[in-house]
């Protein structure tokens, strides 16, 4: 995980690599166990995560805690990272080039970990999630399909992913954490 970080820091081919000097903060890599059995995949850090260099420390990051307790799963159990590991401007999603350039070191924080869950929060990270692990076929709008396991391989053995709304929504949605709380019940099981 070091030598992953230490070529984020130094990621110049990076579009966003400007934009964290710039405004000296720092990239997001994650943070958890390295021994997770579910890691939680998010799209790209926010103003607050950029500031601290953790994953999800905002708002969006206390309603993973909630959310979390609310299964009885300790933050410090679970891996915690998003697909772009710097800030885009403006919290904007991230763009294709992006997740194209900070994917495989996801890929390799992955295979590392050897998460027996993958969570992935939002759009953008279900997305990619899916289309790695195979499972583009079963591809669909969030809306439709968050809450669900779906069962494929990794190098490393068997892996579930489950597409989940990004906690953020709830910042903006309040009746939608009720949806994320009852999604987040599936993860009882592989706790």
């Amino acid at each position: 995980m070091r030598k992953i970080r230490d070529e984020i820091l130094v990621l110049k081919e990076s579009p966003l690599y400007a934009e964290r000097v710039k405004n000296k903060v720092f990239p997001v890599i994650g943070e958890g166990s390295h021994d997770a059995k579910i890691m939680f995949i998010g799209e790209a850090p926010g103003k607050n995560e950029a500031a601290t260099g953790r994953p999800f420390c905002g708002a969006a990051g206390k309603i993973l805690d909630q959310l979390l307790t609310s299964v009885g799963i300790d933050r410090k159990d679970v891996y915690v990272t998003n697909i772009v590991k710097d800030r885009p401007p403006f919290n904007r999603d991230p763009l294709p080039d992006e997740m194209q350039i900070y994917g495989p070191f996801l890929d390799r924080q992955i295979d590392i970990i050897q998460p027996q869950v993958i969570a992935a929060l939002g759009r953008f990270s279900m997305d990619y999630i899916m289309r790695k692990f195979g499972l583009a076929a079963e591809l669909a709008p969030i809306s439709q399909i968050h809450g669900q396991a779906f069962e494929s391989k990794a190098s490393y053995g068997p892996v579930m992913v489950i597409p989940l709304y990004h906690p953020a929504v709830a910042i903006y949605n309040q009746a939608s954490k009720d949806t994320l709380t009852q999604d987040f019940q599936i993860l009882k099981k592989y706790k």
